[in-house]
C-alpha cells in the first residue's frame, strides 16, 4: 500500500512547480518601511520617515599641502560612495543633530541647515562619516550641555570629516570643555569655528591619530578661572596638520599646542590681536617634526609669555626632532620678547633648528640656539609694513627687500619654498609659479 505521506508531498511539490512557472511574481510585495517612532515635543507619538539614500556622496577636493606636508598627508575621510544623506533643520523630519547621530550609519553624511542649534552635545561613534553645514555655516550653542563631561561633541573613533559648522560657549567641570574631543582615528576640519570654548579642539593620546585642520577659525578664549584655554591642543598623536586657519584672542594658553610626533603649520594667521592675552603663540614642547612654513605670528604686548614660538621645553618624546621655520612673517609687540625659543638642553644632541628666511617684526631677540641652517632672517620696524588685502604686514611693494630672499632648498626631498599664502577671513591662495619670492610669509 502506498505511503499517503510520500503521495501529499508529491502533489504539494507539482503544486508549487507549476505555480512557480505560471506565476513567477505572484508573491505580495515586501511592505515599504515606513520610519521609526518617536514621541515629539508635545509628548505624542509620531513616525520619522527613513531618509531616502543619497547617490551623491560628498566628494572633498584633492590634497592641499605643501612642500613638506604634502607627502607626509594621508587619503582625506569620505563617505561611502552607497552612504544615505540625513538632512537636519528646524522643518526636517530630523529636528535635531542629536536625532541624526542616533539614526547615522557608517559612511552617511549628515547636513545641517543654516540656523542656530542648542544643547546638542552628541558622542559620535560612526565610521566613515561626514556631517557638514549646507549654506550658511549653522552655529551650535552649548548653553551648559556637554557630552560625557569633555566636549560639545565627542569623536570616539572614526575617519569623520566635519565641515562649516561653528561651535560656541562649551563648558565642563574640568575646566577644559572643547568645542570637539578628538578621542582617535583620523578627522578632518574644513572651514569651521570655534569661539569662547575652554578649548577650541583637544585631542586624545593615540599615537596613531591624525587630525587635519583647514581653513577655520578659532578665537575668544573665555577669561575665567581654570585650566589654561588653548585654542588648539594636539595631545601625542601621529600628525597634525593645520593650514589656512586663523587664530587669535587667546587667554593664558597657547594658540596652537601640539605635542605630536609630527606637526604641518602651513600658511595660518597666528596673530593674538589686541588685547590678547595668550602664551605662546605656538607651542611644540615634546619636540618631533615640525614644518612651520607661511605663517604670520604675532604677539601682542598684553601677553603672558615673552616667547612667541617655543620648541622643547618638556623634553624628548619622539625619536625624531627638527624644527623648520621657513619664510614666516614673525611680530613681537613687547619690549623683551623672543621671537623663538629652543630648549636644546632638554632635546638630544643633534636635535636641528632650521630658520630661513623670516621676517621679524619688532625688538624682541632671536638666536635659534640649535645647530642647523640659520640664514636669510632679515629684521624691520612695524612701521613698515603696509596693509594688503587686510593684513597689516606686508612689505611694501618699493622695499629693498621684495623678491631677493634665495631659495630656502630643500629636506631630504620636501621643499621649505611656500607656494601659498593666508588669506582672510580663512583660507589661503596659490603663489604665482616662477615669482622671485621675498623673506617672509605674505608674497
Amino acid at each position: 500500500m502506498r505511503d499517503p505521506r510520500l503521495f501529499t508531498a508529491g502533489l504539494v511539490v507539482t503544486f508549487l512547480a507549476c505555480a512557480g512557472l505560471a506565476q513567477a511574481d505572484a508573491l505580495p510585495p515586501a511592505p515599504a518601511e515606513l520610519g521609526t517612532i518617536r514621541r515629539n515635543e508635545h509628548g505624542q507619538l509620531e513616525v520619522v520617515r527613513t531618509p531616502a539614500a543619497s547617490h551623491a556622496a560628498a566628494t572633498p577636493t584633492a590634497d592641499q599641502v605643501a612642500g613638506p606636508g604634502r607627502a607626509l598627508e594621508k587619503k582625506r575621510p569620505n563617505a561611502m560612495a552607497n552612504g544615505r544623506t540625513l538632512v537636519v533643520g528646524p522643518q526636517e523630519r530630523i529636528r535635531s543633530i542629536t536625532e541624526a547621530a542616533r539614526l547615522a550609519r557608517d559612511g552617511d553624511t549628515i547636513e545641517i541647515l543654516p540656523g542656530e542649534y542648542r544643547q546638542q552635545a552628541v558622542v559620535w561613534l560612526q565610521s566613515r562619516l561626514t556631517v557638514r553645514g549646507r549654506g550658511q555655516r549653522p552655529v551650535l550653542v552649548a548653553d551648559g550641555d556637554h557630552a560625557e563631561g569633555k566636549a560639545l561633541w565627542v569623536v570616539r573613533n572614526a575617519d569623520m570629516l566635519i565641515e562649516n559648522i561653528e561651535f560656541r560657549g562649551a563648558r565642563v567641570p574640568d575646566g577644559n570643555g572643547a568645542g570637539i574631543r578628538f578621542e582617535r582615528g583620523h578627522l578632518r576640519i574644513v572651514r569651521c569655528a570655534f569661539f569662547d570654548n575652554e578649548m577650541g579642539i583637544l585631542t586624545g593620546n593615540v599615537a596613531d591619530s591624525v587630525l587635519e585642520v583647514e581653513d577655520s577659525e578659532f578665537g575668544q578664549a573665555p577669561r575665567h578661572a581654570g585650566d589654561l584655554h588653548h585654542l588648539l591642543y594636539a595631545g601625542t598623536i601621529a600628525r597634525l596638520s593645520v593650514r589656512g586657519s586663523r587664530l587669535q584672542q587667546g587667554f593664558r594658553g597657547h594658540l596652537i599646542k601640539s605635542r605630536a610626533r609630527e606637526s604641518s603649520i602651513l600658511y595660518n594667521l597666528l596673530v593674538d590681536g589686541v588685547g590678547g592675552r595668550s602664551s605662546y603663540e605656538l607651542e611644540f614642547p615634546n619636540g618631533g617634526l615640525a614644518w612651520v612654513i607661511g605663517n604670520v605670528i604675532g604677539q601682542s604686548a598684553t601677553t603672558d609669555n615673552r616667547d612667541l614660538v617655543s620648541y622643547g621645553a618638556e623634553g624628548r618624546r619622539w625619536p625624531v626632532n627638527a624644527l623648520y621655520l621657513a619664510h614666516n612673517t614673525l611680530i613681537d609687540d613687547t619690549v623683551d620678547g623672543r621671537f623663538l625659543r629652543v630648549w636644546s638642553d632638554r632635546l638630544p644632541a643633534g636635535s636641528e633648528v632650521w630658520a630661513i628666511n623670516n621676517l621679524l617684526v619688532g625688538r624682541g631677540a632671536f638666536a635659534p640656539q640649535a645647530p642647523g641652517r640659520h640664514d636669510g632672517n632679515e629684521r624691520i620696524d612695524r612701521a613698515m609694513l603696509l596693509d594688503a588685502d587686510g593684513l597689516l604686514f606686508a612689505l611694501p611693494q618699493n622695499s629693498p627687500l621684495r623678491g631677493k630672499a634665495r631659495p630656502p632648498g630643500f629636506v631630504g626631498e620636501q621643499s621649505l619654498a611656500p607656494n601659498a599664502e593666508f588669506r582672510l577671513p580663512a583660507g589661503t591662495r596659490p603663489l604665482v609659479a616662477g615669482k622671485p619670492l621675498s623673506v617672509g610669509a605674505l608674497q
